[in-house]
């Protein structure tokens, strides 16, 4: 079952949206989907509707809210990929951590106090690591999160599991971020990272040119194994 949902912010003074999806049964879980800089679009709510055929209840709330609601771009379209970048500019990391924050309290209250992890791809990578430091989210991934040397300090506050999936050759994430994500988080006893070679930033999209299919297939059956042992 799949429905749009109201979530109230962490004050409580304002609301905004979120995709829903939850499976057949009670959840086992929930998840929270962190959005690209697409917003939630097809793509991430067919995340969501994957997680519900496995048991989670699943949350994608529209972080951009503040920038306008419902907003839904295709990567693949040129001026909405421009559109895009130029919302992540006037996008503000450290508003959407609290609404991330404010859908985990969301879909614990939903579950009836289950365990709740998050995932998000590219913006949504680096506000999965910003979660996973921040928030009380019990398991957290992040795929070609961006922006993650700029917060190594934040890996100290790291309390649960953690696991993010880097490409090699991400165009947004050069090889010295990349050497610098690994030395500053290999050693860390709640993370995991793991490297694809050869393959680019967005590889494990749902749809459109920039997915790979095998990398794709090997992250995704890694968080769903790590999401398993985490969240049971």
């Amino acid at each position: 079952m799949t429905a749009n949902v109201t979530i109230s912010t962490l004050s409580g003074d304002d609301e905004f949206a979120g995709y829903c999806a939850r499976p057949a049964g009670e959840p086992k879980a929930a998840i929270v989907v962190i959005q690209e800089i697409f917003g939630v679009n097809a793509g991430i709510r067919r995340k969501c509707d994957l997680l519900a055929e496995q048991g989670y209840l699943a949350v994608a709330p529209d972080l951009f809210w503040q920038l306008g609601r419902g907003i839904e771009l295709d990567p693949d379209i040129e001026p909405e990929f421009q559109r895009a970048l130029d919302l992540m500019g006037k996008f503000d990391a450290d508003e959407g951590v609290r609404d991330i924050e404010a859908a985990i309290k969301w879909a614990r209250d939903e579950t009836g106090g289950k365990k709740v992890g998050a995932v998000g791809y590219c913006l949504g990578g680096k506000l999965a690591y910003m979660t996973a430091a921040r928030t009380d989210s019990d398991a957290t991934v992040g795929y070609y999160a961006v922006g993650v040397p700029d917060m190594l300090d934040e890996a100290k506050a790291i309390a649960n599991p953690l696991m993010l999936h880097i490409p090699t050759e991400d165009g947004f994430v050069d090889k010295e971020a990349q050497k610098a994500m690994h030395d500053g988080l290999d050693d860390h006893p709640k993370v995991t990272l793991h490297d694809y070679e050869g393959l680019d930033h967005g590889f494990a999209t749902q749809f459109g040119e920039r997915r790979d299919e095998e990398g794709a297939t090997l992250a995704d059956s890694r968080t769903d194994a790590f999401f398993s042992e985490h969240l049971g």
